[in-house]
């Protein structure tokens, strides 16, 4: 069973005592594609880094919300600075992650709108497709959608909000379930799980946050998405190994690898 892990920070420090034994581990537990997500200028080089050191593993490059330097010009200086490691490194799949995330920061909403939008156009620009993080700021996430997407991506660690699925839906977004999906306590997933058509759905881990159950509040890695795979394949009355099938051909296409 071929496997996508379409989400995975594995340059975080939680993995420094044993990164390259849990590279070596995923492969060969069946991660066939793995997607390293870059959150700022340091952790994107890494991302490069590790796609070339390992044939299986690709790169995002971004600046997330929570990562942003203090003015716009910071930014765009930034940004320019990732569009030259994705020019010069052809596995670099997408820019990401990217979006809005009130939770950590109220502070500087119109700053994070500006670095959200300038990095979507950066995306159109080299024809790559986006990785979103949302956290409390559905509707501004919605209104950046509806106004400024006119590439695919994806819609990170999927939020279970019926409205912001339903437009990252009819804008042509993949929806990414990770975890939380799994998660007891989880409101409305199997809902939000029923209404993403098949050809929309992907899997992820974001680890080494979020592990699934029964796993929970213990380091994640790209192992465990043979339990998010399970309560997505239960939830849509498929067999595990047609959601695996159907989610790394998914991946397979928007990522173009």
């Amino acid at each position: 069973m071929k496997i996508f892990e379409t989400h995975a920070h594995y340059d975080d420090e939680k993995f420094d005592n044993d990164r390259k034994e849990i590279i070596k581990k995923i492969k060969e537990a069946g991660i066939s594609r793995c997607i390293n997500i870059g959150c700022d200028i340091n952790t994107s080089i890494k991302s490069v880094q590790y796609s070339k050191e390992n044939d299986f593993i690709y790169a995002a490059i971004g600046l997330h919300p929570s990562n942003l330097p203090k003015t716009k010009e910071e930014i765009c200086t930034q940004i320019q600075e990732l569009k030259q490691i994705a020019i010069n490194n052809k596995k670099v799949v997408a820019i990401g992650e990217i979006g809005l995330d009130y939770y950590w920061n109220k502070d500087n909403k119109q700053l994070q709108k500006y670095a959200f939008i300038k990095q979507i156009e950066l995306a159109q620009e080299l024809n790559l497709p986006i990785i979103i993080h949302t956290r409390d700021a559905i509707d501004d996430t919605i209104n950046i959608i509806r106004y400024n997407i006119k590439i695919s991506g994806v819609l990170h660690c999927c939020p279970f909000n019926k409205e912001l699925v339903k437009h990252g839906l009819e804008h042509g977004l993949y929806i990414a379930f990770g975890g939380t999906s799994t998660f007891k306590n989880a409101k409305n997933a199997d809902e939000i799980i029923n209404m993403v058509p098949l050809d929309k759905i992907l899997v992820e881990t974001d680890s080494p946050y979020l592990s699934p159950e029964p796993l929970r509040g213990k380091r994640n890695d790209s192992r465990n998405l043979k339990y998010i795979i399970k309560k997505l394949a239960n939830t849509k009355k498929i067999s595990e190994e047609k959601m695996a099938e159907i989610t790394y051909n998914n991946a397979e296409k928007l990522f173009k690898t």
